[in-house]
């Protein structure tokens, strides 16, 4: 008699899941290196501290070649409305090589915050908005503080009909912008920078290459691009937050090269600095802050490409990791520079600067881990 072998069942076959690339694409690394040459080109260490002590803190000529010559002010706009269609991914590979380079543009404030806020507006007024933004004719500020987080409460600008009453302190690159995306309870307005009734007064700034400044409507005449502000704003704050951390990273990464090529050529008792073993351990330490800065950067813009659900809680981790990592290897770089990073011609002091100024805005450290906490779950004790 014969015996069979019981068959085992099969379990049905789960769906393959295709891992999250984090990694850095052809295209990425090829926008990377344009993007460092024109930058190695036209805005090195002593033509951004020259500009700082100008009166034009910008530097209009270069944003002339990112936005028109190279059409990366549009990265994130839609083909159809003029812009590039590209990704998060993409702009966040440009705010890394503007971060190493401190670069005086308002890349973050009006190709990103302002430009997801207008694509979340529906209307052929956000449409042609977005339009002037994406080709860099126009310049576009989100008439919100700096340090103003995604969900925080709108400024208190009030609308009267088409008439706006009413001021924002602590605004970024308001002294650069030809058009204001202001918040009100009546929904969302863009109001040109040269009108009658808009005032732009400079604010002392400890970032020298975001100049802040509080900027006044008294019945400036507005148009109405959006019902509602608070969704848009949220989006463009989410957006500015998960990409601000791209900008550190390139920050940081460029104070790591920078310390580590000044202690292999500082030379004491006859040797490199660099080959004392304490020094070693502190280097050692600053690499892997900005590996894993680099980790959580790159999950926040590929959510946000992706229009994942996790975005929020991506924006959330990636600055509750890189505020505080940015400011601990930009003190360190300054730190080992010795005594000519306390100079005021040696570049470290803008990247500490801008790594400070980055670590507060769009929402602070705790804020951000209170929302990350909130988000999965964690409340705290």
């Amino acid at each position: 008699m014969s015996t069979q072998t019981p068959q085992t069942p099969q379990s049905p076959q789960s769906p393959q899941i295709s891992p999250r690339d984090l990694l850095y694409s052809e295209e990425e690394e090829s926008l990377r290196s344009v993007v460092r040459g024109l930058l190695a080109d036209h805005c090195d260490a002593t033509a951004v501290l020259a500009r700082t002590e100008s009166a034009e803190p910008h530097d209009r000529e270069l944003w002339k070649m990112l936005a028109d010559g190279m059409g990366l002010a549009g990265l994130l706009v839609p083909e159809e409305l003029g812009g590039q269609g590209a990704t998060h991914r993409e702009a966040a590979v440009v705010l890394e090589e503007l971060g190493r380079a401190v670069a005086p543009v308002p890349y973050l404030t009006s190709a990103v915050i302002a430009t997801e806020t207008l694509l979340a507006c529906d209307g052929d007024a956000a449409r042609e908005l977005l339009g002037a933004l994406a080709s860099g004719r126009r310049i576009g500020v989100l008439a919100v503080s700096l340090a103003a987080a995604p969900g925080d409460a709108l400024p208190g600008v009030r609308a009267e009909g088409d008439a706006l009453h009413g001021s924002v302190t602590g605004v970024a690159d308001a002294l650069a912008a030809d058009v204001f995306l202001v918040p009100t309870s009546a929904g969302l307005f863009a109001v040109d920078a040269a009108l009658d009734g808009v005032s732009v007064a400079p604010q002392t700034s400890l970032d020298l290459t975001r100049p802040l400044a509080t900027v006044t409507f008294e019945g400036a005449r507005a148009r109405a691009v959006g019902p509602e502000s608070g969704p848009a704003v949220r989006r463009g704050l989410r957006a500015g937050a998960g990409l601000l951390a791209s900008e550190q990273l390139g920050v940081a990464d460029w104070c790591l090269t920078e310390t580590v090529r000044h202690t292999k050529e500082r030379h004491q008792f006859n040797r490199p600095v660099g080959s004392f073993q304490a020094l070693k351990h502190r280097l050692a330490q600053l690499w892997l802050e900005v590996v894993n800065m680099r980790a959580t950067a790159r999950n926040a813009a590929d959510t946000l490409a992706a229009g994942s659900a996790d975005a929020d809680v991506a924006a959330a981790l990636a600055q509750a990791f890189a505020s505080p990592a940015t400011v601990h290897v930009a003190e360190e770089a300054l730190q080992l520079h010795g005594g000519i990073g306390m100079t005021w011609e040696h570049p470290v002091h803008l990247y500490l600067k801008r790594a400070k100024a980055d670590s507060i805005a769009l929402g602070t450290v705790g804020r951000h881990r209170e929302e990350l906490a909130a988000r999965v779950n964690l409340p705290a004790p």
